[in-house]
């Protein structure tokens, strides 16, 4: 599924117009996009939660040349899935 069709889906089972599907769509990841910035934890009752994780500095291997690398520190957007989503999946 990609956004055009999540905003079909969701314009259709609320009988609303696509445009206006496609603000709310874009104004919920917006804000959960906001929150992850400030690194905030998003928790979304009986869906899941998204957290920011820090990743350390590091050294790796370039695998092209075999030669050490320093990979820099980042973030990331991690997401677990809410025990309802889990159950759905698992039959």
């Amino acid at each position: 599924m990609n956004n055009s069709d999540l905003v079909d889906q969701i314009a259709a089972a609320n009988e609303i117009t696509k445009a206006d599907a496609k603000k709310i769509v874009d104004s919920v990841f917006g804000a959960i996009a906001d929150a992850a910035a400030k690194g905030d934890e998003i928790a979304l009752n009986g869906f899941g939660k998204f957290k920011v994780k820090h990743t350390a500095a590091r050294e790796g291997r370039s695998p092209a040349t075999g030669e050490t690398i320093k990979i820099a520190a980042s973030k990331k957007l991690t997401f677990s899935a809410a025990k309802a989503v889990k159950d759905k999946l698992n039959g």
